[in-house]
């Protein structure tokens, strides 16, 4: 099994942020997220957290970002500087267009609200994702029962994060499986999870020397990848989003030899 290019002290303070949101998440009113099972559209790729009523707690949202800075800074002193203004910029209003565009994965707003303010680019972005995940992971667990597959292209069911992760259990299961909002879903082993495509002649795999537990599905249809992780071979299984995380490396390979983590078909004439 091939050891993380992650570095351990990274990945001790991710496990720190899991367990925060865990704690996080316990403390949501349950009543507070009323899914809404519109099936006609989430067959049409609208992921269901955008159907579901979620009432936030905007006051605790800003104290988990403020959790999450103490963290940061705690872990690494050099940061505070960089964090020290977060907390008289994050006010109500700002925090209610956080958790909007967070949900929206709108980039470039958060691109622009760290230029404007003089934060370098990850900080708004990392921290509004980081204190949404449990709104999303609790509206997952409300809706998994119902969630069984996903749209070709339009990523998880539930939040819409792009697809791009899958783990093998039993005798051989292919289960897809979010970081983001821990929802998964059954698919098929010669699948494209991007495009749909299923001719077992264009989805290669590619393996890495030394990680007899990992390959890369690649769709030489769409360039789409997603990572498949055999799981059995775990002493204990690791949550989707340290999976993630420590199966980077893959992704560096992926993207190298040209393929994408969100697929696109290629136009022919």
């Amino acid at each position: 099994m091939k050891k993380s290019v992650v570095s351990k002290e990274y990945q001790n303070l991710q496990k720190d942020i899991l367990t925060l949101q865990e704690n996080w998440k316990e403390s949501i009113n349950p009543e507070s997220i009323i899914p809404s099972l519109d099936k006609a559209a989430m067959s049409a790729g609208v992921p269901a957290a955008a159907l579901t009523s979620i009432n936030f707690d905007i006051s605790l949202f800003i104290q988990w970002i403020e959790e999450i800075i103490a963290l940061l800074t705690k872990n690494n002193p050099e940061l505070e500087s960089k964090l020290a203004s977060v907390g008289t910029l994050l006010n109500e209003e700002t925090a209610i267009r956080w958790i909007d565009e967070a949900f929206s994965f709108n980039n470039v707003y958060f691109a622009s609200f760290a230029e404007e303010h003089g934060l370098e680019e990850w900080i708004p972005q990392f921290l509004a994702e980081t204190a949404l995940r449990p709104y999303l992971q609790l509206t997952a667990e409300k809706l998994q029962h119902e969630i069984t597959h996903s749209v070709h292209g339009a990523g998880c069911p539930v939040c819409g994060e792009p697809a791009r992760l899958a783990v093998l259990e039993d005798e051989g299961r292919k289960v897809m499986t979010c970081p983001r909002c821990l929802a998964h879903w059954d698919a098929k082993r010669i699948e494209c999870a991007h495009c749909g495509n299923d001719d077992h002649k264009a989805i290669q795999f590619l393996t890495i020397e030394g990680d007899a537990s990992s390959q890369i599905q690649v769709c030489e249809k769409c360039s789409g990848y997603i990572k498949v992780i055999d799981t059995r071979q775990y002493l204990s299984k690791p949550s989707a989003a340290m999976l993630d995380l420590n199966t980077i490396h893959l992704d560096f390979v992926a993207q190298e030899q040209g393929y994408q983590a969100v697929g696109e078909v290629k136009q022919t004439n």
